[in-house]
C-alpha cells in the first residue's frame, strides 16, 4: 500500500476554519506521522484541462456562480470572497485530490494498492456540486482510466462507501452503469436524503443514528461478504466521519473501530484479489487525523 500526498491538498487559509467544520490541513498532520517510504509525492503540474474538461457544462456554469458556489462548499457568501480567492485557495486543493485518486488509480491497476489522503468526494455528481463535494473524482478517474485504455467500458467496478454520509453523488454518477457496484453504509436520518440516489445502491447498509461500532462492524462484515470476484479495481471512500466525535456523521465509532473498519475492508478486497483505492472522504471532528492515521497502520499491516 502506497499513500498519494501533495502539500497542495491543504486548504491552508486561516479564515476556513471560521467558515466550515473541516479540518482543511488535516492531509499534512496525517503526512507528518507517517513513515517516508510508504509515501509517493504527486507530481505536478495538476492535469487542469483533463478535469476541468470532463465536467458536464452545466456544472461549469454552476461552478462560476459563487453564490451556488459557496451554497455547495457550505459557507455564508462573504462579499468580499470573490471566485478568484476560492478557486485558488479551496478549488484548486480539490482539484488536486482529484488528480490523486487517479494517480492512486493507475499505481492500483499496475498492482501496487494505493490511499489518496485527499479525494472521496461522494456527493458531487456531473450535474451538481453539494455537500463540500465540488468534482467527483471517482467519476472523472473513471472517465480519464477509460479514455487511456487502462479500464475497458465492460470492466466491473466496485465503489464500497463507509463514509457516515449515503453517497449520493457516486449514485448519480453512475446511474445507468451497471458495471459499476455500489456498496453504501450510512446514517439514514441525516444528510442527504435523496430517495432516488439511494435506489440505486445494490449493497445498502442504512444505519441509524447513534449506532456505534460494534453493530457496524458487524453489518459491514455481513455486507462485504456479499462481494464476488471479478471486479478491476475497487474505490474506498473511507471518510471519518463516522467517529462519535465528529459534529456531522451522528454515528458513535471510536478511532479504533475506524481502523478496524478499514481493515475490514482490506481484508475482503485482498481476498477477493480486487486492486483497490482508499480516498479520503469526510471527517469533520477533532479526532479525523487520528483516525486516518489509524486505518493507513492497519491497512498497510496487511500487505
Amino acid at each position: 500500500m502506497k499513500i498519494i500526498y501533495h502539500e497542495n491538498y491543504n486548504i491552508n487559509v486561516g479564515i476556513f476554519k471560521f467558515l466550515h467544520p473541516f479540518d482543511g490541513c488535516k492531509f499534512s498532520k496525517v503526512r507528518a506521522v507517517l513513515n517516508a517510504a510508504d509515501v509517493i509525492a504527486l507530481q505536478g503540474p495538476i492535469a487542469e484541462d483533463a478535469i476541468l474538461n470532463s465536467l458536464n457544462e452545466l456544472l461549469k456554469i454552476q461552478i462560476k456562480d459563487k453564490a451556488a458556489l459557496c451554497r455547495a462548499l457550505e459557507i455564508p457568501k462573504i462579499p468580499f470572497l470573490s471566485f478568484s480567492w476560492l478557486d485558488s485557495r479551496i478549488l484548486s486543493p480539490m482539484r488536486w485530490g482529484v488528480a490523486g485518486t487517479l494517480a492512486a488509480g493507475r499505481l492500483a491497476l499496475s498492482g501496487v494498492d494505493a490511499w489518496n489522503l485527499a479525494g472521496g468526494y461522494h456527493h458531487a455528481s456531473p450535474h451538481r456540486m453539494e455537500g463540500f463535494c465540488i468534482y467527483n473524482d471517482i467519476g472523472i478517474s473513471y472517465q480519464q482510466l477509460i479514455a487511456s485504455g487502462e479500464l475497458a467500458g465492460d470492466d466491473k467496478i466496485l465503489i464500497i462507501d463507509i463514509d457516515a454520509h449515503h453517497g449520493n453523488g457516486n449514485a448519480r454518477t453512475f446511474s445507468d452503469n451497471k458495471n459499476v457496484t455500489l456498496l453504501d453504509v450510512y446514517n439514514a436520518d441525516i444528510y442527504p436524503n435523496d430517495a432516488v440516489s439511494r435506489r440505486r445502491v445494490d449493497i445498502a447498509v442504512p444505519l441509524a443514528g447513534g449506532t456505534g461500532g460494534e453493530l457496524y462492524l458487524n453489518k459491514l462484515s455481513a455486507a462485504l461478504e456479499q462481494l464476488s470476484s471479478g471486479y478491476k479495481i475497487a474505490f474506498v471512500v473511507a471518510g471519518t466521519d463516522v467517529l462519535a466525535t465528529d459534529p456531522l456523521g451522528g454515528l458513535a465509532l471510536s478511532v479504533a473501530e475506524v481502523a478496524q473498519s478499514h481493515k475490514l475492508v482490506y481484508q475482503r478486497l485482498k481476498a477477493l484479489h480486487v486492486p483497490t483505492v482508499f480516498l479520503g472522504g469526510g471527517g469533520y471532528g477533532k479526532d479525523s487525523a487520528a483516525a486516518i492515521q489509524a486505518g493507513i497502520k492497519a491497512v498497510t499491516a496487511i500487505d
